[in-house]
């Protein structure tokens, strides 16, 4: 049998894929699987990323450049448009100083005109600012400046935006009519408030940091207007401080009498009724705690009998001490004559002691001398014991007065008792009227300062720098010109983020690679409006010529073996330009010589036929995978030399079927014998079952991703399914990429150099030019 004329089983013959018998089947399948596993752990990690890339960022303001710098224009021409068509506004400033405390004019004890306490306080500050801005003081101003309705016209003059309202939906006569009626009939009273309303409209209070000034400023768009109304509100703030300091004294004064009034009369009830009781009790009140005399003399009676208790025991213990042979008290011994007797005792005993050497005691003198010294004793004996009687005189006395004491005392306790009941009700009557009495002494002390103090205008605030002339501060062409670009930039870069990432697309051969975790093995430049594609392909100096060579390139790496031998060119979805670069790589491949055979595996919507120019031939893949033709009928030549075709044939009913069946694998291995390269332009992945039964039968398979158009998500679910049908991808390859809008500036030496840079499988390590 020949390689033309190899048995074709019938479609449908095989449901499963066929499996090839090639002895590192194992290992390729662990590997693919290995890589389905990679694919979904870096999808995850990748989602899972938050660093940010400020190179990326600049790629994409690069990208949409134009609509950055259209948004930015129109935002500064709006801008300036607005600027040019506001009302100027003129500002007018004063310059106040606001002390905490007021002029030292007086100083009566708590009262003192302006007198606020010491110390940096914030909320009085605050507190002022608030009372300049206040719509008591706007009326009060607007009062003043009597402003006429000509003024408040011209002053309540519509914007620029009010105005282009009015054109678009002008009033008619009648309702101006009613509107001119409406103001005629408007009172002073509204008026005023319509005045107060613009002064306060105007008005803008600015702290001078770190100190007490504050700069009171008016915007009008009347220049002599703001003048006037700056100076106005400074001079009625300082006036009303002093009013509402004035008013509040006499409201003080005027309360302070009421109440003087009706504390004096209620003093003079309170004594009146203490002096009634206290004559009705018969009750005499000493001292300045209010005793009685009662509770006085028994105040008394107890401390003297604390001291004659005290005086009674010291006489008892000398009693005591004396009655019981002991020392007799020193005092008393100290003004006797005992110790003088002792002294003489002792004398005339040494005498006897002396003379005893010599005589004997019946010796008359030794005999004197003893009756001298029995007198001693006898005089000294006499006298200790009246010495021992004025101790029992001294504690008797004690004792005595002691018993006394005690006495008086128990006939007082009664009386003081019965006097302490009835001066109850006397001391809640005279602690009510001292009550009364301390209350009305200090009224009386307050009223008499409010009085010295109201007489006395002392000011905290003072003017420093008065309005002189007003200087225009809207609109700033400048600022707003600067608000412009700045906000129309920012607006600008947000809407190209915006746009970036509403994106789901893969746009750069970085994405390709980060996304889908793919080499990229070439990128194919999009073609201008202008260009054609024939006229690109032709021109082997072209970019377009240029990218496929680097694509055949790539090809020759992307494997351990070279060129994958049979090659399936698909993509995620459809126009992706697969068929373009299955001819393309064909006509590649034969330039250098080679015998390839570009097949037509697209069974359902065909396009390279049309490419080709080759119409009006019915026998194809379809007639050869079904057994009604052979190789050599269905294989057709083409004018480049060494590359022959074999178009898809009639459409089946069912390709998936006929794909899947051995003759496809049969086909392949007879091709691939008879050919160098053999490359399929396969249809696309999702939604059909045709591109992985392909991709399987094959020896490797070339993921075509259209810039900008191919779904990030599609192309994922494509590779998936790819990998799950065991296909082998070598790689990716970029299509109809715009350098000029992606925000790399290569130009044409990106091309040139991106050859080196993806024929080893997109290596990012390496440079590029």
């Amino acid at each position: 049998m020949t390689q033309d004329q190899f048995p074709v089983d019938a479609p449908g013959d095989g449901g499963n894929l066929p499996a090839r018998h090639d002895p590192r089947a194992r290992q390729q399948l662990s590997q693919m699987r290995s890589a389905a596993t990679s694919l979904a752990l870096d999808i995850q990690e990748e989602l899972r990323d938050d660093e940010i890339d400020l190179l990326a960022y600049w790629h994409i303001l690069v990208k949409r450049r134009w609509m950055v710098l259209s948004i930015l224009a129109g935002v500064v021409a709006l801008a300036l448009l607005i600027t040019l068509l506001t009302t100027p506004v003129y500002r007018a400033s004063v310059l106040l100083e606001l002390q905490k405390e007021g002029t030292q004019v007086v100083q009566v004890g708590g009262v003192q005109p302006g007198d606020f306490g010491g110390g940096w306080d914030p909320e009085f500050l605050q507190t002022q600012y608030r009372l300049i801005q206040s719509q008591s003081l706007a009326e009060r101003v607007a009062n003043e400046l009597d402003l006429d309705r000509t003024t408040l016209g011209d002053l309540n003059q519509s914007g620029w935006f009010s105005r282009m309202l009015a054109l678009l939906q002008p009033q008619s006569k009648q309702q101006a009519k009613k509107r001119g009626a409406a103001d005629a009939r408007q009172d002073a009273q509204q008026e005023l408030m319509a005045a107060a309303g613009i002064v306060r409209r105007g008005l803008n209070v600015e702290p001078v940091r770190d100190s007490r000034l504050v700069r009171i400023n008016y915007d009008s768009t009347i220049p002599g207007f703001s003048v006037r109304v700056a100076n106005a509100v400074a001079e009625g703030f300082i006036a009303a401080g002093l009013e509402r300091r004035f008013g509040a004294t006499s409201y003080a004064k005027t309360y302070l009498e009421d109440q003087l009034r009706l504390t004096k009369a209620k003093l003079e009830d309170s004594e009146r009724k203490l002096v009634v009781f206290a004559q009705k009790e018969n009750l005499v009140n000493t001292g300045e705690n209010g005793q009685s005399l009662a509770t006085q003399n028994l105040t008394d009676l107890n401390a003297q009998l604390a001291t004659a208790q005290g005086q009674r025991i010291r006489a008892e213990a000398r009693w005591r001490q004396a009655s019981g042979g002991g020392a007799m008290p020193s005092d008393m011994m100290a003004v006797s004559s005992v110790p003088s007797l002792r002294q003489q005792r002792g004398t005339l005993l040494a005498q006897y002691q002396e003379k005893l050497g010599r005589f004997k005691p019946d010796y008359p003198d030794m005999v004197a001398l003893k009756g001298q010294i029995d007198e001693i004793d006898r005089q000294i004996g006499a006298e200790l014991g009246s010495v021992r009687a004025s101790v029992k005189a001294e504690y008797d006395a004690a004792a005595k007065q002691e018993g006394m004491l005690k006495g008086q005392i128990a006939a007082l306790r009664g009386q003081a008792l019965d006097v302490d009941g009835r001066s109850i009700q006397y001391n809640i009557l005279k602690r009510e009227a001292d009550t009364n009495r301390q209350l009305y002494d200090s009224l009386l002390q307050r009223y008499k300062e409010v009085g010295v103090a109201g007489d006395v205008r002392a000011n905290n605030v003072s003017i420093i720098d008065r309005a002189q002339i007003a200087w225009r501060v809207k609109p700033n062409l400048f600022t707003n010109l600067a608000l412009g670009v700045l906000l129309g930039g920012l607006l600008g870069v947000l809407v190209a983020l915006l746009l970036e990432f509403l994106d789901d697309t893969l746009k750069t051969p970085v994405d390709v690679e980060q996304k889908l975790k793919l080499a990229v093995l070439g990128v194919i430049p999009k073609l201008g409006a202008k260009d054609s594609m024939a006229a690109a392909a032709g021109n082997p100096q072209s970019s377009f010529s240029e990218a496929y060579r680097s694509v055949r390139t790539a090809l020759q790496f992307s494997t351990d073996r070279g060129v994958p031998k049979t090659l399936l060119i698909t993509s995620s979805g459809p126009g992706e330009g697969k068929s373009t670069t299955a001819l393309a790589l064909a006509r590649n491949f034969a330039q250098l010589g080679k015998r390839v055979l570009l097949i037509e595996a697209d069974l359902r919507n065909p396009s390279l036929h049309r490419t080709l120019g080759l119409r009006g031939h019915g026998v194809g893949l379809s007639n050869l995978l079904a057994g009604a033709c052979t190789l050599n009928e269905a294989t057709l030549d083409t004018d480049e030399q060494g590359l022959k075709v074999i178009l898809a044939g009639p459409l089946p009913p069912n390709p998936a079927e006929l794909l899947s069946g051995t003759k496809l694998v049969s086909a392949l291995t007879v091709v691939a014998e008879r050919y160098d390269q053999v490359i399929l332009d396969g249809p696309p992945v999702l939604g059909l079952a045709d591109a992985p039964i392909l991709a399987n039968s094959v020896d490797g398979t070339l993921l075509m991703v259209n810039s900008a158009k191919t779904k990030i998500n599609a192309a994922r679910a494509a590779l998936k399914r790819l990998l799950a049908a065991r296909a082998r991808i070598v790689g990716a390859l970029l299509a109809k990429y715009d350098v000029r809008s992606a925000g790399y500036s290569y130009g044409y030496g990106y091309h040139y150099h991106y050859e080196s840079y993806y024929a080893y499988g997109g290596d990012r390590k390496l440079t590029k030019s």
